[in-house]
């Protein structure tokens, strides 16, 4: 990776660390962030996207370990299903932690996770030192921006940070099922 690319990843973290919110490309379109355990930082966003907490988020990794203080993994029945799945845009309902903070769960016992497939993510969560918050980079009921200028125009002002890069070319956001039972809740 070039060095300006280390530069703006390093931005990009110290701004999630401080309780901002950043714009980045994923597989299909750019996501919203924000450090999930901070829940002044959560809320901002949900202001931002105008969506109610009781809907939960999702939260995106680089790998399987900086998803493990917010989840209950599933047993070995499950599991194979789910690792053979990542990284990649598959996102996965999977049991919370007692701990885990309600702000990310909204109204559900599960929260949404997936195991990055975009190298630009997966080092942005590395240099973070974990998952970071992932909904699309719109107003709730809008189209998501493909863009770094659609984000600019849409969100622009709002946000504390926008790493530039190209989202992957998918069509169509992660899907989305049911870890305890497979079921797909978003195609």
């Amino acid at each position: 990776m070039p060095h300006h690319s280390y530069h703006r990843l390093r931005l990009a973290a110290r701004v999630l660390r401080q309780g901002g919110l950043i714009a980045y490309p994923t597989e299909a379109v750019y996501g919203l962030g924000c450090d999930p355990r901070n829940a002044f930082a959560v809320r901002r966003l949900l202001e931002v996207k105008e969506r109610s907490m009781a809907k939960g988020l999702i939260l995106i990794a680089a790998d399987m370990g900086q998803l493990e203080p917010f989840v209950e993994w599933l047993g070995d029945a499950r599991m194979p299903e789910i690792r053979a799945s990542w990284p990649g845009p598959n996102t996965w309902l999977i049991p919370v932690k007692p701990t885990t903070p309600s702000w990310l769960t909204g109204r559900f016992e599960t929260l949404a996770v997936r195991v990055t497939a975009h190298p630009l993510v997966a080092a942005l969560c590395r240099t973070f030192g974990g998952a970071i918050v992932s909904t699309s980079a719109n107003r709730s009921d809008r189209p998501p921006a493909r863009s770094a200028l659609e984000v600019r125009r849409t969100l622009g002002a709002r946000l504390d940070y926008l790493l530039v890069g190209d989202c992957q070319g998918a069509e169509r956001p992660s899907v989305i099922r049911d870890g305890r039972t497979g079921r797909v809740l978003r195609a």
